[in-house]
């Protein structure tokens, strides 16, 4: 005698196909985003080749190569803190702010008598508690990240402001300047784009390989399906803006290193091109997916356009526009991709 199908065994199919249909649709993101990567290398290719063509001797020479790599260190190390911001449907406006306030912390006489040690410390250790407090604020104070961030971004400002009283401050500790020097590079590249390679590597394998990675694409795809699958997503943000902080912190001394002072002005306008960068690079805004080798790339196509623009002495508005050009185009592939996703 034939028994009747239980409610289980009638699910079954159905939830074969639909596993399967995840499946499918998990490798169609995976593949968008090596397009997107591989599309941005050739964007960059062609970068090369138009700075080749229009002032060959400068742009391929070796040295103006070590410093596109060079300015591309200090804002790609905030990009990767950032890229992970963005992962989990967050963001983050105080970046820029937070770079200013650890430089110029890091540079105080005060600071500078405790020497390297002293002055790397205090740069991570401010990034860190600037991202601590707006972990805070976003996590547990349950503050809209726009205006926790932004309401960062202006008290950073001020007390990067209040500490310089507008001045510059030099820095005097012989062994910070000596990193920048061309004697401290290994194999000719400078120390600044080895760190920048640390941190983009730890930064890739972070977000992929862990369950801190897992975690973030998880809280920024659905919070409260993360949350109903165990995840404590109050936790998991306040880590990701600490982890901002941490990136901010990290450039900050390596902007010291680069410019051998501190500054109530550094790293203005780091929150809009770390942004864009990962954009373009294929983090989606609303979060749920991120790359980190895409938000490296997007910084690379960024400070090659500034090195093309400056070598040829075009303006920086045009140079504006063209970035602002680039964003909106990228934009309106990745909805495209997504539209053509669901489909």
């Amino acid at each position: 005698m034939t028994q009747p199908a239980t409610a289980a065994q009638k699910q079954a199919p159905t939830s074969a196909a639909k596993s399967a249909g995840d499946q499918e649709s998990s490798r169609r993101p995976g593949l968008r985003w090596d397009v997107r990567s591989l599309s941005l290398l050739g964007v960059l290719a062609v970068l090369v080749a138009v700075g080749g063509i229009t002032a060959p001797d400068q742009f391929l020479a070796w040295s103006n190569l070590q410093l596109v790599l060079t300015q591309a260190s200090v804002i790609g190390v905030v990009t990767v803190g950032m890229t992970f911001v963005i992962t989990s449907g967050g963001i983050d406006l105080s970046v820029g702010a937070m770079v200013a306030l650890a430089s110029v912390w890091a540079t105080t006489v005060a600071t500078q008598e405790f020497g390297f040690a002293g002055i790397l410390f205090t740069a991570v250790i401010v990034g860190v508690g600037c991202g601590l407090v707006n972990g805070l604020l976003i996590a547990y104070g349950r503050m809209v990240p726009f205006i926790a961030t932004l309401a960062m971004l202006a008290s950073a400002r001020g007390l990067a402001l209040q500490i310089t009283d507008g001045s510059t401050q030099v820095v005097t500790v012989g062994s910070v300047l000596d990193l920048g020097a061309r004697d401290a590079y290994i194999l000719g590249i400078p120390p600044l784009v080895l760190i920048f390679a640390a941190v983009t590597v730890i930064g890739w394998l972070l977000l992929n390989r862990t369950t801190f990675g897992r975690r973030t694409v998880a809280v920024g795809g659905n919070a409260e399906a993360a949350r109903l699958a165990g995840i404590d997503v109050r936790r998991q943000r306040l880590y990701l803006y600490l982890l901002s902080g941490l990136c901010c912190g990290i450039a900050a001394f390596m902007l010291i290193v680069l410019s051998g002072s501190g500054q109530n002005t550094n790293g203005n306008l780091y929150e809009l091109d770390a942004i864009a960068a990962a954009i373009i690079g294929g983090t989606l805004l609303s979060g749920g997916r991120g790359t980190i080798i895409g938000s490296v790339l997007g910084v690379l196509v960024f400070t090659t356009i500034t090195n093309i623009f400056a070598l040829n002495n075009l303006e920086t508005a045009v140079q504006q526009i063209a970035k602002g050009a680039i964003i909106v185009a990228a934009v309106l592939v990745q909805r495209r991709s997504m539209r053509g996703g669901d489909a």
